[in-house]
């Protein structure tokens, strides 16, 4: 197979599931060959990522990952992405192990809410307690230009419930715990914009869509990503992913 995408995934599984659904939902067709092109990694023993992050005790989830690119680089896709907001932590490192571009999700997602919401004032963020941690998304909300809010200690543990209780061990989405959440950051916290900088969370979203609510799917908005620089690629264009990075 030429002109072909990796998706690195697994971190869980039904995220990625649901970025393949999307995936595929929203690339038009009108043929079998007229679907993308891509291979998916679904490496679900990679170790907890939030886990690691907040105690280096723990089994580092950078060599399994890094042993994916490489192994993915030896077939020579056109770029990868990866399925996983707080893997991200390790980006710079995952990146440098190969000459393949990939895409940074928390990056787009950002770049992409400054055009979209370019009157928002304060920007709510949920995500793992991982993703917290290494302040990835909130050195990207802040650099461009918005207020944070992270919520408080009561939200954090209603998002991690959802995350892990509900999704990653029930395999189910709570809708009613995930609207109080969003409802919860825009009335308590006067949120104009609610970033999910969690690939659970967007699977939330992906289940549970009908709120009044502006959110930043990150996982979404990778998913178009990737149909666009898929088309580019099938279509034999040049692709500047430096913008992307």
């Amino acid at each position: 197979m030429k002109k072909f995408f990796t998706v690195l995934g697994g971190m869980g599984t039904l995220a990625t599931e649901s970025y393949v659904r999307i995936l595929d939902q929203r690339t038009k067709t009108e043929k079998d060959q007229d679907y993308l092109d891509y291979i998916v990694v679904n490496h679900a023993t990679v170790p907890d990522r939030t886990d690691y992050i907040i105690d280096h005790s723990k089994p580092n989830f950078l060599p399994a990952i890094v042993e994916d690119v490489q192994q993915q680089s030896l077939l020579k896709p056109a770029f990868m992405v990866m399925i996983c907001n707080t893997a991200h932590y390790f980006f710079d490192e995952i990146q440098a192990a190969t000459d393949i571009p990939i895409v940074n999700m928390p990056y787009l997602a950002i770049s992409t809410m400054k055009k979209q919401y370019p009157n928002a004032k304060k920007v709510g963020l949920i995500c793992t307690k991982g993703t917290l941690h290494d302040h990835i998304y909130e050195d990207y909300i802040t650099d461009a230009g918005f207020e944070l809010s992270l919520g408080d200690a009561e939200i954090q543990d209603e998002v991690e419930s959802l995350i892990y209780d509900d999704i990653k061990i029930k395999g189910s989405v709570n809708e009613e715990k995930y609207y109080h959440i969003l409802q919860t950051m825009h009335d308590k916290f006067g949120c104009d914009v609610i970033v999910l900088g969690c690939t659970e969370l967007s699977l939330a979203q992906e289940m549970a869509p009908d709120h009044d609510y502006d959110v930043i799917d990150a996982q979404s908005i990778i998913a178009d990503k990737s149909i666009e620089l898929a088309t580019k690629v099938r279509r034999g264009e040049d692709i500047d992913f430096s913008k992307i990075y």
